[in-house]
């Protein structure tokens, strides 16, 4: 294959009329081709060095243009043994590799001669003695020229040129990978998609052009067979190493390093040994898969002799129907490798172990993870219990590892009991113990003074990276009831960032990022909470098994910034790819009503109501599930449905009481039942939540925030609006991450002002709230600053009677209070879900009714009628 880049040349020089843009991108060639244009009279002897397909053929055969249309005259092959030196005759040999040494002899005497001009191009290998002597000679006072592969840019250059035109960066990158830069296999891959009109269907597919491939393959197969089988050896897997690369070739491993020259020298292999991706291509339709089963069978056998990587040769085995026990256990090795590296391969590997010969009990627990990693729970949970059937049959690690899996699993559908129990059997298994990752679901459902004896009994486990995150973790989560928020955020997200891209958070109940982030958001931590989350979606901790929790809760914080809009598209990019769990399900139910009672979306709000009812009778309360149980809470009241969840709200109090009561998540549930009882006319239970606020108030900057938002609300609600304190009250709802809270606070405080210059200054901080809690995450819904009509909290201890009764209905009443809001009647249609023109016909009779001569008066007897009636 010695003519490699000639059969461009042709193609290069009819696109550049052999000017030097045909070595665009080569600069060190570019440089030699403009000197010689400079003076093509000077003497010169040059030496160009480079594997095959770098351009050597293409630089001589433009030089040779150069030479002649300057007058002097060229010849490529070595001068004669008789032929005396002519001093008009540019001599241009390419291949000189390939000379022997009377012909390199010849060369050197004809380059010793001072009016001499010589270019010699040749190969990185051979390197023989003779070879090396011109080479010195020539490049006395200067190096050779040497030439390799180009980088992006010179692709691109490369690309402008053949295609006729500037090349997208995507298109730059893809042929750079395929050929790893080499100048020939550029200009083929090019030529054959501009000649096959491809360039969409290699982004696409990433398929070459056949008639590249299958050249390529006659100029692979009339390779020396060392070459071939070398190039081969390398496709299929096997690593640069002499003594695994000797035994698979059958050659001594001193001669393997010759070998490896040999292959680079040709230009389709690179000088580290790596195969580009259009040669791989172009072996494996070359090669009979027959042939290159028997290689990667071979390879897996020596490298499992030998104790090494069998990753690669293992899967290329995959679906090829071998069997036997050295396969099975190549397989299963394999799979181990595919397992730690968090692989989604490793379920097809364990799987062809069995299919090959492998006992199923004996891998089950592996499978059950490797299975757990891409998501399919259901096989998890199988095998896990296929092991957790037979205790007996298996080792303690299997035990172990299936015990991990099945609660993992069981927490992600909402049993958390059951896993806390799956971990109390092991904990009094021989060959079990107490493990920190009881701890979390112990905890989640009320066990506190269990998970503190876990915690004594398991504090030395061993020092690995899944057991120091296990254990950062259980101290976390401990930390959250029975320590400080800080110090409980600080052990979750370092457990985060310690297991970092590892997959094998995918084994725990929850991971780090979830839990963390959970307690940022109670904490009202939404940047915390938002960085975690974004660290473990890019990093795609936990696999395919926790991918939508980790967006269920990005969208929670979105929605809790008052970014309605992102929080949707998370929402539906996480319930987009497969039917989500309970436990996920229950989060986007919540965030389907949370979003439509935001918006004022009634429709919206009874679809996700049904969605909710459904989700929450599949998953029990615990611990974690408070802050999704806390939305529905508040839907639920703006449906008058809230006889639907408190029976599970009782629990989750009940819960909390087991626990004593900790405020970082008591604090948010009493938030959410003070919400839901003001939205439904229960002013005891509003009390109740407000007290209970107030006592937690000293504990953190959001429990401090929202009992004093509490506080206000109820003030305002019964009358009592004291503007300056409600904004602070508003303000400090924003701050502790409740945007969209705190803008309705200030807009109904507003609402129920008697004094104009008050009520404008409140709206003017509604709306101000609204727009700042917009981030760059997404657009906030453009009705989130609307006022929802709340009714009157009927509080017992301020009732009083009523001076106007009968004088205005209570929906005239809602409609009286948004239209001295400032809102139009569209915005209250909006609002109460009825048309701008009914609003317009109750305000029509309420002024009818009223003797109201002006809209001014109107107004006026408005504000006595809505400020006298005190609930």
């Amino acid at each position: 294959m010695q003519t490699r880049g000639r059969t461009v040349m042709a193609a290069v020089k009819a696109e550049t009329g052999g000017s030097d843009s045909g070595l665009a991108g080569a600069p060190a060639a570019r440089r030699l081709y403009r000197d010689v244009a400079s003076a093509p009279a000077e003497p010169r002897r040059t030496v160009v060095v480079g594997p095959g397909g770098s351009g050597k053929s293409v630089l001589l055969g433009l030089l040779g243009a150069l030479y002649a249309g300057a007058g002097v005259a060229v010849r490529t092959d070595a001068p004669g043994s008789d032929e005396p030196f002519d001093q008009d005759v540019a001599l241009l040999v390419d291949d000189a590799h390939l000379l022997d040494d009377a012909a390199l002899e010849r060369v050197r005497a004809w380059g010793a001669e001072p009016e001499s001009r010589v270019v010699l191009a040749h190969r990185p290998w051979p390197r023989g003695g003779s070879l090396a002597a011109v080479a010195v000679a020539f490049g006395a006072g200067r190096g050779p020229v040497v030439l390799g592969p180009l980088d992006r840019p010179g692709v691109a250059a490369r690309a402008n040129l053949l295609l006729g035109e500037r090349p997208t960066a995507e298109l730059v990158d893809l042929v750079f990978e395929q050929t790893g830069g080499s100048p020939d296999l550029v200009d083929r891959l090019l030529v054959g998609l501009r000649d096959e009109r491809a360039l969409a269907r290699l982004g696409a597919a990433g398929e070459p052009p056949a008639a590249v491939v299958r050249q390529l393959g006659y100029e692979i197969d009339a390779q020396p067979v060392g070459v071939r089988d070398l190039l081969l050896g390398r496709t299929v897997g096997a690593p640069v190493d002499p003594e695994v690369l000797g035994a698979l070739l059958d050659v001594a491993p001193a001669a393997v390093g010759e070998l490896l020259d040999r292959a680079a020298a040709t230009g389709l292999m690179a000088p580290d040994g790596a195969v580009v991706p259009l040669v791989r291509h172009a072996l494996t339709r070359a090669v009979p898969a027959a042939h290159r089963q028997v290689l990667q069978r071979r390879l897996a056998e020596i490298q499992l002799a030998a104790g090494g990587s069998v990753l690669v040769a293992a899967r290329g085995l995959v679906g090829s129907g071998a069997t036997g026990t050295r396969v099975a256990a190549a397989f299963e090795r394999a799979g181990d490798e595919a397992l730690r590296e968090c692989l989604p391969l490793a379920v097809d590997l364990f799987d062809a172990a069995v299919e090959a010969g492998a006992p199923p009990l004996a891998l089950a627990a592996r499978r059950a993870e490797a299975a757990l990693l891409t998501g399919d729970l259901d096989a998890a949970l199988r095998r896990a219990d296929q092991v957790l059937g037979e205790p007996a049959a298996v080792d303690g690690d299997a035990a172990q590892r299936a015990v991990a899996v099945a609660a993992a699993v069981l927490a992600h559908r909402g049993m958390l009991s059951r896993a806390a129990e799956l971990y109390r059997w092991l904990a009094a298994q021989p060959f079990g113990g107490p493990s920190p990752l009881a701890v979390p679901a112990l905890v989640g459902i009320g066990a506190l003074d269990e998970a503190r004896d876990v915690l004594a009994a398991s504090a030395r486990q061993a020092p690995t990276v899944l057991a120091g995150a296990a254990a950062l973790l259980a101290h976390g989560v401990h930390d959250t009831v029975a320590g400080t928020p800080t110090a409980a955020l600080s052990q979750l997200t370092r457990a985060a960032v310690l297991l970092g891209s590892s997959g094998r958070a995918a084994l725990l109940p929850d991971t780090p990022a979830a839990l963390a982030a959970l307690v940022a958001i109670h904490c009202g931590e939404l940047d915390v909470a938002q960085s975690v989350l974004g660290q473990a979606v890019a990093a795609e901790l936990g696999g395919r098994a926790v991918a939508a929790r980790h967006l269920l809760l990005q969208a929670l914080v979105a929605m809790h910034r008052g970014s309605g809009a992102h929080a949707r598209a998370l929402l539906q990019s996480a319930s987009a790819t497969r039917r989500l769990e309970p436990r996920d399900e229950l989060l986007a139910a919540a965030l389907e009503v949370g979003l439509a009672r935001r918006a004022g979306d009634l429709a919206g709000l009874l679809a996700g109501w049904r969605r909710a009812r459904e989700a929450i009778v599949r998953h029990p309360v615990d611990l974690y599930s408070l802050q999704p149980l806390g939305e529905l809470v508040v839907g639920a009241a703006r449906l008058n449905e809230r006889r639907w969840v408190q029976p599970y709200l009782d629990e989750a109090e009940a819960l909390l009481d087991r626990l004593g009561d900790p405020p970082l998540w008591a604090v948010a549930l009493h938030w959410s039942g003070l919400q839901a009882a003001i939205g439904s006319d229960d002013g005891a239970t509003a009390q109740r939540h407000a007290a209970a606020l107030e006592r937690m108030a000293p504990t953190s900057r959001y429990a401090t925030a929202v009992a004093a938002a509490g506080r206000e609300w109820l003030r305002s609600l019964a009358g009592d609006v004291d503007a300056d304190a409600v904004e602070a009250a508003a303000r400090g709802l924003h701050g502790a991450g409740l945007s969209w809270e705190g803008g309705r606070l200030a807009s109904q405080a507003a609402i129920r002002c008697r004094d104009r210059k008050s009520m404008n200054a409140l709206l003017g901080c509604a709306r101000a709230l609204q727009g700042g809690a917009e981030t760059p995450s997404g657009p906030a819904p453009a009705d989130a600053g609307r006022a929802q009509p709340v009714r009157r909290v009927k509080v017992p201890e301020q009732q009083s009677g009523e001076s106007a009764a009968g004088a205005i209905s209570g929906r005239e009443r809602e409609v009286a209070e948004l239209v001295l809001s400032g809102l139009t009647y569209k915005q209250i249609g909006e609002q109460l879900f009825i048309s701008a023109k009914t609003v317009e016909n109750h305000v029509a009779r309420m002024r009818q009714r009223l003797g109201s001569g002006s809209r001014g008066e109107l107004f006026a007897h408005l504000r006595m009628l809505v400020g006298d009636k005190q609930p």
